[in-house]
C-alpha cells in the first residue's frame, strides 16, 4: 500500500506494507490508525484549499462562465443576392469591404448588409429587405456568436462581451425579420448585428415599432429598412452613463435610429418610390426611461442625416429625396 502528498511545504509523506512513513528524507516507525488518521485530517485540507482556489480562480476570470459558455456554430452562408438587394436604396456611407476603411468596413451577410466599425465594435449601420415571403416558423436560434468573417487581427465581440453590463444584445436587422429558415434567423445573432442597448428600450419601444414594421407585411407591404447607432454614452439602469463596455472595446451608443421605406408589394422597387411613398423615421435615446410609444420619436430623414453625416436613401432621384426627407411620418 503507497500513498503520497504534496504539501506546502514539499515535504513527501508515504506510508508502505511495513507501517514506516518518510518525513524530509528521514524514516520513522509509525502507527497505523494514528497515521492514516492525521493523513486523512491532511488530505481533507488539502482538497477544501483546491476547490477555494479554483473556485477563485474563476470568479476572477471575465471570460468564465459555466451557464453560458461561447457559441461556436457553423458559419452561415449567405444566400445568393436577389434582384431586390438589401442596399436598393443606398449605401449610406458608403462602406467598403477594404479592411483598411476599419471605421466604415462592408459587410454583406446576404440576409442584410452593414457596415461595421472596427474601434466601436458595433455596426454603423444594417440595411435589409424585409417581404412576407421572409417569415415563416423558425424559433429564434439564440446562438450569440462573434462573426468570423471579419479581418483577421480584429477584435472579435462574442456573446460574453455583454456581460453583467445591464445592456441587452440589441439587434439591430431583428430576428423576427429572418424566420424563413434557420440559416437566416442564426444570421441575426451574429454580434456584428448588435449593439449595448438599454433594456427597456430594447424590450418596449423598439420591440413595438419591430412589431409595428411586422403587421405593415400583413396588409400587403413590403418594407427596406436602415438601422443603426451613433454618439457615446448610454444608460441601463435609471441614472449613470456608461459609455464604453467589454474593457472599453465596445461602444455604447447614445442614439439609436431606424428609416423605414414602405412599399406596396411589387418589383423593380427603387423606381416605385414616389413622392408619396411612406418613410417611418425614429431617433431614441439609448436609456432605459424612453417613451412605451416609439412614434413619440419621429423626426425627418433630414434630421437623422444632420446627425449622423450619412446619405440616406442615395439611390432614390434627388427630386424625390428632396421632399421625402423632409417630412415627419404621422400615420
Amino acid at each position: 500500500m503507497r500513498l503520497i502528498v504534496n504539501n506546502v511545504s514539499r515535504n513527501t509523506c508515504y506510508l508502505n506494507s511495513n507501517m514506516y512513513f518518510r518525513l524530509s528524507g528521514k524514516r520513522h516507525k509509525a502507527k497505523y490508525p494514528k497515521v492514516m488518521k492525521n493523513m486523512k485530517r491532511n488530505l481533507y485540507v488539502l482538497l477544501f484549499a483546491s476547490i477555494v482556489v479554483s473556485s477563485s480562480c474563476r470568479k476572477d476570470d471575465p471570460t468564465f462562465n459555466a451557464i453560458n459558455p461561447p457559441v461556436v456554430v457553423n458559419p452561415v452562408t449567405p444566400p445568393v443576392t436577389s434582384a431586390d438587394s438589401n442596399l436598393v436604396m443606398g449605401n449610406p456611407s458608403n462602406a467598403t469591404d477594404n479592411a483598411a476603411n476599419y471605421s466604415n468596413y462592408l459587410i454583406k451577410e446576404g440576409y442584410y448588409s452593414l457596415s461595421y466599425n472596427r474601434d466601436r465594435g458595433i455596426p454603423n449601420w444594417v440595411s435589409w429587405h424585409v417581404v412576407s415571403s421572409d417569415s415563416g416558423n423558425t424559433p429564434r436560434q439564440d446562438d450569440f456568436r462573434s462573426n468570423p468573417r471579419l479581418p483577421s487581427g480584429w477584435y472579435r465581440v462574442d456573446n460574453l462581451s455583454y456581460s453583467s453590463s445591464g445592456f441587452d444584445r440589441g439587434h439591430m436587422c431583428p430576428s423576427g425579420d429572418r424566420t424563413v429558415s434557420v440559416p437566416a434567423n442564426s444570421s441575426t445573432f451574429l454580434m456584428t448585428n448588435m449593439v449595448p442597448q438599454a433594456p427597456y428600450n430594447n424590450q418596449v419601444t423598439w420591440a413595438g415599432l419591430e412589431n409595428y414594421t411586422r403587421s405593415l407585411m400583413s396588409q400587403g407591404k413590403e418594407l427596406y429598412v436602415i438601422s443603426g447607432a451613433y454618439g457615446e454614452g448610454g444608460s441601463a439602469v435609471s441614472s449613470g452613463i456608461t459609455n464604453t463596455i467589454d474593457n472599453s472595446r465596445v461602444t455604447v451608443p447614445a442614439k439609436l435610429w431606424k428609416v423605414i421605406v414602405v412599399l406596396n408589394n411589387g418589383s423593380d422597387d427603387l423606381n416605385r418610390v414616389t413622392t408619396t411613398t411612406r418613410v417611418i423615421t425614429i431617433v431614441l435615446p439609448n436609456i432605459n426611461t424612453v417613451n412605451a410609444d416609439w412614434k413619440t420619436y419621429r423626426v425627418s430623414v433630414d434630421f437623422l442625416e444632420q446627425e449622423t453625416g450619412y446619405d440616406l436613401l442615395s439611390n432614390v432621384p434627388v427630386n424625390i429625396q428632396s421632399i421625402i426627407e423632409a417630412q415627419v411620418d404621422t400615420l
